[in-house]
């Protein structure tokens, strides 16, 4: 099959398009012919070993595992021993984080349990998009943000990948919904359905006086201190994405200055499960939530597509097709 592998850690440079051979199912996995697959910023973050910490989970020197992509999106070309839910044939998508990566190439093998299956009308392309920023999204909006129907949500980078998802499941939630993004993007995130739009060029959020239940930082940077002035007495700031600074901040930071009392501070991890899957899977089937897709990339041009992720100007997913 053709895949798209590293050998080491760098720019979307080292990355080569090759034949390898086809992944062998274990016996808890299902092997997928990929139709299509998304770019995440973990794959540059995986790619550059940036931050440093990623070389001590992926490999000291070297990365362990020589496949990235983490979303797929296709038809099960066969079953492990212990496969039960799933069968040749079925249209399904997968988060592979568990099952050693490996999105960006013709077959893939994932986790029974990190699979779903996908509803009639429902394409590929927008099946792709869902597992980790559609996973990080809902998790860290109804679990680490525990919004409610009624309360104030700030999405930092609602136009990218995670935000996007962000805004419409807030929405279904019933928050009012403030999405932050550039001038360019501000008609994409009122399309999907924000209540307020700011344009972070023009204004800063953190010093309007307007304070938020929530604030999930998906992308764009500001000190805890500026986050913490925007939030309400029992506020939560949750960090999803970002530059280093940001995670940095979240993950070092955060529960010192949540220990002072008032707002809580803190990064959200996705928690990978099917179950979360099938609930937004059946948000799109039934229209409720809308993928949004920026740009589609061939295989053989994943690293152009990285290259534009790592800018991060993305207006929701980036795709790779096969």
């Amino acid at each position: 099959m053709k895949a798209i592998v590293f050998d080491r850690y760098g720019s979307p440079d080292v990355l080569e398009l090759r034949e390898v051979e086809i992944p062998a199912p274990k016996e808890d996995e299902v092997l997928i012919k990929i139709s299509s697959a998304s770019v995440n910023a973990a794959d540059w973050h995986l790619l550059r070993a940036d931050p440093f910490l990623v070389r001590f989970m992926v490999g000291l020197f070297k990365p362990n595992f020589h496949i990235l992509g983490c979303d797929a999106a296709g038809v099960v070309e066969s079953v492990g021993a212990k496969v039960t839910r799933f069968q040749i044939g079925d249209r399904v998508f997968a988060d592979l984080s568990l099952s050693g990566w490996g999105a960006f190439a013709e077959y893939a093998c994932a986790k029974e349990r990190l699979t779903a299956s996908i509803p009639a009308g429902v394409s590929f392309d927008d099946a792709a998009s869902i597992p980790v920023s559609g996973a990080t999204a809902l998790q860290a909006i109804r679990d680490s943000g525990k919004v409610r129907h009624g309360m104030s949500v700030l999405i930092n980078g609602a136009s990218g990948g995670v935000g996007t998802f962000a805004v419409q499941i807030a929405k279904q939630f019933g928050a009012e919904v403030t999405g932050i993004c550039s001038t360019s993007k501000m008609d994409l995130v009122r399309t999907i359905g924000a209540d307020h739009v700011i344009d972070y060029t023009k204004e800063d959020f953190t010093r309007s006086g307007k304070r938020y239940d929530v604030i999930m930082a998906a992308n764009g940077y500001h000190p805890l201190s500026a986050y913490r002035r925007a939030l309400s007495l029992d506020g939560v700031y949750v960090m999803t994405g970002g530059k280093t600074q940001q995670m940095t901040d979240a993950m070092m930071k955060g529960p010192f200055v949540s220990m002072m009392g008032g707002p809580k501070m803190g990064n959200h991890m996705a928690n990978p499960n099917h179950t979360d899957l099938e609930l937004i899977i059946e948000m799109v089937a039934s229209g409720r939530v809308k993928p949004v897709i920026d740009r589609r990339y061939s295989l053989s041009k994943t690293s152009d597509a990285l290259r534009y992720i790592e800018e991060g100007h993305a207006q929701g997913k980036v795709i790779i097709t096969m």
